[in-house]
């Protein structure tokens, strides 16, 4: 049984595996959600068909990760999963790691301002760099204001009386999904590089972005972790315990996964300047031999 849904039937109230499986959310936001996610999805696929047609390639692993981007973000809000968010702490912590690092790391993956400027005319594609090289996009993009926004939301939702606010609002509870998404998003984007963003970060500052982060996943693990007291009275003691300590381990490990990440793209981008060099190289002495 995997660890996360261990901890879930471990936690008060019982969690049921049926509700888990089958407790599709369909109220109106959640139902609006789930008609954007297929929308986005949709689209995608268009992009990908347009190229197809027109006799160019996109990568099969890319289109696979943006579905895959999509169908978290749908397990987070939509599923069973979000009819305990308000009642179990734990599921919570899962929320947060589906939207702010599992869901953003596969949409970021995904390229898609890149496919949408290669499926479009040249109009499209002339609005899409006016808008991501915008003045807000590139404020939201600047590594250093990424990565705030990232540990900040974790921080100020986590440790802070706005945790209870939205236990208490549920519109903004949702609001908070919305930012958990949007900070992550706006976060992998800026490291992984693979849209045309203002900002190109070096990879080995990439490497550093990264670094910097795992003593605050781990400051506000355990901080969950020895509180005396809940973060909410809907939350025993016991929960927010089992949620901080999930929080630091599963934070750890997207840490560590991103990490593999951006080695291997730096590899693959020596490997191409090595591949570069060679053929100017063979250039200049065929045209010496010439």
């Amino acid at each position: 049984m995997p660890v996360p849904l261990l901890i879930l039937i471990l936690q008060s109230p019982p969690i049921q595996l049926s509700v888990l499986l089958t407790g599709i959310q369909t109220g109106p936001l959640s139902l609006a959600a789930l008609a954007v996610e297929i929308i986005f999805s949709g689209l995608y696929l268009w992009g990908v068909r347009s190229l197809k047609v027109r006799g160019r390639h996109w990568g099969r692993l890319r289109t696979v990760s943006f579905l895959a981007g999509m169908a978290v973000v749908f397990i987070a809000t939509g599923s069973g999963l979000a009819s305990y968010d308000d009642k179990v702490f734990t599921v919570h912590v899962i929320q947060h790691l589906l939207l702010m690092n599992f869901a953003p790391i596969f949409i970021a993956l995904s390229a898609p301002a890149t496919l949408l400027m290669q499926a479009s005319k040249r109009p499209v594609q002339t609005a899409t760099i006016k808008f991501l090289h915008s003045k807000v996009i590139s404020i939201l993009t600047f590594p250093v204001f990424a990565w705030l926004a990232n540990w900040g939301t974790m921080y100020i939702y986590f440790l802070t009386p706005i945790y209870q606010l939205s236990i208490e609002h549920p519109l903004f509870h949702d609001y908070a999904h919305l930012q958990f998404l949007v900070a992550g998003i706006i976060f992998w984007t800026t490291l992984i590089g693979l849209d045309p963003i203002r900002w190109k970060m070096a990879y080995g500052a990439k490497l550093a972005y990264l670094l910097i982060g795992i003593p605050f996943g781990a400051f506000i693990g355990i901080t969950l972790m020895s509180m005396r007291t809940s973060v909410s009275p809907a939350h025993t003691l016991a929960d927010v315990h089992s949620g901080g300590a999930l929080l630091w381990v599963f934070d750890e490990i997207f840490t560590v996964a991103a990490l593999g990440i951006i080695f291997l793209q730096w590899a693959k981008h020596e490997e191409r300047l090595a591949n570069r060099a060679d053929r100017d190289l063979d250039r200049q002495i065929s045209e010496q031999q010439g």
